[in-house]
């Protein structure tokens, strides 16, 4: 609309610009927002074809990224699909990458075969989001390290390498430092020559 036809001044259209970004009730604009729920499963092929290699274009997609892809969509459970189940019927294809309508033949002969709906595994992999590590929990890490790095269990020449603090003494800790005092080292009088008892 211009602002000849129209008798609003042309500020009301600059405002309604604003509204339309969905700042006021003005109609939502028709495209979705860019979220992870709103990618298509195109979108994803191309992004888990591209994970983890610069060089690929997003056409064709390998068993390792569709592996990854289902795993992060919890298609890959452990239990009713495995990474044994993909890889067998990935290999029928004949191909070591795969471009999108060779990929959704594969995922309608592994959802037959495991007696799952091929639109339910489409819906979760379209919906799990970019490649990438998304889920961070607390591991079991600390106690394995804190376990390996107490050092009042450590052994042998290991323990002599640390004070009773834990701290490290560095250099003095690994190697062997002569004494060059001049006494033999079992002598347990050291230095009280000459003084009087």
């Amino acid at each position: 609309m211009s602002a000849e036809s129209n008798s609003e001044p042309p500020t009301k259209e600059v405002e309604n610009l604003k509204l339309e970004n969905g700042s006021g009730d003005a109609p939502k604009s028709p495209v979705p927002p860019n979220n992870p729920g709103s990618v298509t499963f195109e979108e994803n092929f191309k992004a888990f074809a591209k994970f983890g290699d610069p060089k690929s274009d997003g056409k064709l997609i390998t068993l390792s990224n569709s592996d990854k892809w289902m795993k992060q969509a919890k298609v890959i459970d452990g239990k009713k699909i495995t990474t044994t189940d993909t890889g067998i019927y990935f290999k029928k294809l004949k191909s070591q990458k795969v471009n999108i309508t060779s990929y959704k033949t594969f995922l309608e002969d592994l959802a037959k075969n495991k007696k799952i709906e091929l639109e339910e595994i489409k819906n979760k992999m379209a919906s799990c989001g970019q490649p990438g590590v998304h889920a961070l929990g607390a591991g079991k890490t600390p106690s394995a390290v804190d376990r390996l790095t107490d050092t009042s269990k450590y052994t042998g020449t290991h323990k002599q390498r640390f004070d009773e603090s834990g701290k490290g003494k560095g250099i003095a800790g690994r190697k062997e430092v002569v004494d060059t005092s001049g006494y033999v080292s079992g002598y347990q009088n050291k230095d009280t020559y000459g003084k009087p008892e």
